[in-house]
C-alpha cells in the first residue's frame, strides 16, 4: 500500500479563517444547516452509494455460499449400462435370449478422507474470512478517498473566497491610484501597476476556479450530485487514539495484513490437503444386473483404489510445493508489518513537523507579514511610500499565507491518511449484510 500525498495549488487563507477548523463536523441532525454538505454525511452518502461495497458484499456471500459444500462427499454417480448384447445370428440385438446380455444398473460412490474433507473446509472458512477482510477494506478506502476529495474542496473553497478577497483589495487600490493620477498626486506608473495587479488576481482565480472544478469532480466520483452543495465547517484534525498503543498490534487490524495472515491460514490449508492426499480415496461400486427371464440377475461389487506409483515425484513433490508456499506467505506478512509500520511512522514524523510549522507560521511569520504589509500601506498613504512597495509588501504577505495553506493540506491529508487506515468494525457490521442480497440458481 502506497500513501500518495500530491501538491495542491496554493492559495491565501485569512487568520479568521483559521479558526474554524477548530469546528467538529455533527450529524445533520445536530447541525441543523440542510445547505451544507459535512464529512460524516458525505462518508455515509459514499457509503450508501458506492458499487465498489456491493461488489465486495457479493464477494462475501459467494465465499459463505461455497461453505457448506466444501466438507461434503462428492455425489454418487449413478449409472446404465447393456453388456455382452449380441449383433450377429438369429439372436442379434435381443436382451433376454442370450445367457451372457446383461442390463445393469449401479451406483459408485468415492470415499474421501475424513482429514481431507476436514482441510477442504479449513480453506473454505479461510476464503469466507478473507472475503469479509476485503468487504472492511472496500469501506476504509472509500471512506479514506471520500475524506481527501471532501477536504481538498474544503480547502479549495477557502482558497477561491480569499483570492476574491484579494481581488477586491486590488480594485480598490485601482481605483485609488486612477483618482490620484486625475488630481495630479499620482502616477500613470502607478495606474498600469494596480491594473496589472487587478489582472493577476483575477487570473489565480482563474485557476482556483479550475481546481475547485477538479476537487467538485473528483467529490462526485464518490458521492454524485451532493458534492455541488456547500460544505459545511472542517472536523478537527486530531490522530486517533489507537497511535498512542502497541503500533504492530493494532496494525493487524489493517486490511492489508489482515489478508496476508489470511492468505498464509489458505496456504496452511493446502498443506493439509497434500498431505491428505498422499493417501489415495477409495471408489466403490454397487450394480445390479438382470438377464433373461430364464437366467437369474446378479450383483456385483466393486472396489476402485487409485495407485500412486511415483509418490517421490507427484505427491512428495506437491506437498513440497505447498510447503513452499506457506514459507512464501509467512516471509510477505512479516515483510508488509515492517512496511506499514515505517509508512505509519513516517506520516507521524511529517504530521509533528508540519504541527511545528503551523504553530511557526501562526505565531511570528503571518503576523510578521501582516504587520510589514500595514506599515508600507501608513507610508504609501502618508505619501512617504511607493505603489511597487505595497504591491511587493502584499505579495510577499501572499506567499506566507499560501505556504501556510499548503501546511494546512498536508495537514489535512495525512489526517486522512491516519484516520482512515483500520477499518471501524461498527461501521463495517452496519454496511448491508451480504446475506440480504440473494441470487436465483
Amino acid at each position: 500500500m502506497r500513501f500518495l500525498f500530491s501538491r495542491r495549488p496554493r492559495g491565501l487563507l485569512p487568520m479568521g479563517l483559521w479558526s474554524a477548523v477548530a469546528c467538529v463536523c455533527l450529524p445533520l441532525s445536530a447541525q441543523g444547516l440542510s445547505s451544507t454538505l459535512s464529512l460524516e454525511q458525505a462518508l455515509q452518502a459514499a457509503t450508501t452509494q458506492s458499487q465498489r461495497v456491493v461488489a465486495a458484499q457479493a464477494q462475501t456471500l459467494a465465499a459463505r455460499e461455497r461453505l457448506p459444500a466444501a466438507g461434503q462427499w462428492p455425489d454418487p454417480v449413478l449409472s446404465f449400462g447393456v453388456n455382452d448384447l449380441p449383433v450377429t445370428r438369429p439372436d442379434r440385438f435381443s436382451l433376454t435370449r442370450d445367457s451372457n446380455t446383461q442390463r445393469s444398473i449401479g451406483v459408485s460412490q468415492e470415499w474421501t478422507r475424513a482429514d481431507k474433507r476436514q482441510a477442504r473446509t479449513e480453506r473454505a472458512q479461510h476464503e469466507v474470512e478473507a472475503a469479509l477482510i476485503a468487504q472492511r477494506r472496500a469501506l476504509v478506502d472509500l471512506q479514506r478517498e471520500t475524506a481527501l476529495a471532501w477536504l481538498d474542496r474544503s480547502l479549495q473553497d477557502d482558497l477561491r473566497a480569499l483570492l476574491q478577497t484579494q481581488l477586491t483589495q486590488a480594485e480598490q487600490q485601482a481605483e485609488a491610484a486612477q483618482t490620484l493620477y486625475r488630481n495630479g498626486k499620482g502616477t500613470q506608473a502607478d495606474v498600469y501597476l494596480a491594473r496589472g495587479e487587478v489582472e493577476q488576481q483575477r487570473d489565480r482565480i482563474a485557476q482556483a476556479d479550475r481546481q475547485m472544478a477538479v476537487a467538485t469532480t473528483r467529490l462526485a466520483r464518490w458521492i454524485g450530485d451532493s458534492a455541488a452543495q456547500p460544505l459545511g465547517p472542517r472536523p478537527d484534525f486530531v490522530l486517533p487514539a489507537w497511535l498512542q498503543g502497541d503500533l504492530a498490534g493494532h496494525l493487524a487490524r489493517h486490511p492489508n495484513i489482515a489478508t496476508s495472515v489470511q492468505q498464509q491460514a489458505i496456504a496452511e490449508s493446502e498443506v493439509a490437503l497434500a498431505r491428505a492426499a498422499k493417501q489415495a480415496d477409495w471408489t466403490v461400486e454397487l450394480s445390479y444386473s438382470q438377464r433373461g427371464s430364464a437366467y437369474s440377475n446378479q450383483v456385483s461389487l466393486n472396489l476402485s483404489v487409485p495407485l500412486q506409483w511415483d509418490p517421490a515425484n507427484r505427491q512428495d513433490r506437491e506437498l513440497a510445493a505447498r510447503m513452499a508456499e506457506v514459507e512464501r506467505a509467512r516471509a510477505e506478512r512479516a515483510d508488509l508489518q515492517r512496511e506499514h509500520e515505517a509508512e505509519v511512522r513516517t506520516i507521524l514524523q511529517q504530521w509533528r513537523s508540519d504541527d511545528e510549522r503551523a504553530h511557526r507560521y501562526d505565531t511570528v511569520l503571518l503576523p510578521l507579514a501582516e504587520q510589514r504589509s500595514a506599515a508600507v500601506l501608513g507610508a504609501y498613504r502618508a505619501g512617504t511610500g511607493s505603489l511597487t512597495l505595497l504591491f511587493e509588501a502584499r505579495r510577499s504577505e501572499l506567499d506566507v499565507r499560501i505556504e501556510r495553506l499548503r501546511i494546512e493540506m498536508d495537514r489535512a491529508q495525512l489526517w486522512a491518511q491516519l484516520n482512515f487506515l483500520l477499518p471501524n468494525d461498527e461501521q463495517s457490521e452496519a454496511t448491508t449484510p451480504v446475506n440480504a442480497v440473494r441470487f436465483a440458481p
